[in-house]
């Protein structure tokens, strides 16, 4: 059965007692700006969760470190690829309990990701459409 989303709207304004200080360290950007190769389309060649983050093997060293250098202290970042393609974040779905990799995906790449996922994230392999 398919639940409806929440529409949770904008979020509430802050409490004066809760603004910012003046003369206060800034916090940690909430967005950094990375491109695969030329593409700004982060999403296909990425799959982020709570719990992991999938990143395509064979892009630019600086992709996967941008990654690595704001997440690697919370969660696992594992290079990877899906059927020998770039597109792990395009050919996958995941959340904090698991991981479903299409039928394309080879017996070396699952286990490569059954290795880098938190023990909690259990992983499958879908075949079927």
């Amino acid at each position: 059965s398919a639940q409806a989303f929440e529409d949770r709207g904008s979020p509430a304004p802050r409490p004066p007692s809760q603004s910012p200080r003046l003369g206060a360290p800034s916090p940690a950007p909430m967005a950094v700006r990375v491109q695969f190769e030329s593409s700004s389309e982060v999403g296909v060649f990425a799959r982020l969760t709570n719990a992991y983050c999938l990143v395509a093997l064979g892009g630019s060293e600086n992709f996967y470190s941008v990654f690595e250098a704001e997440l690697a202290k919370h969660i696992p970042v594992i290079p990877t690829s899906i059927g020998g393609t770039r597109i792990a974040g395009r050919v996958t779905v995941g959340n904090r309990h698991g991981l479903l990799v299409p039928s394309i995906a080879t017996d070396q790449e699952i286990q490569h990701l059954r290795n880098g996922l938190p023990d909690g994230v259990k992983g499958q392999k879908v075949e079927e459409r």
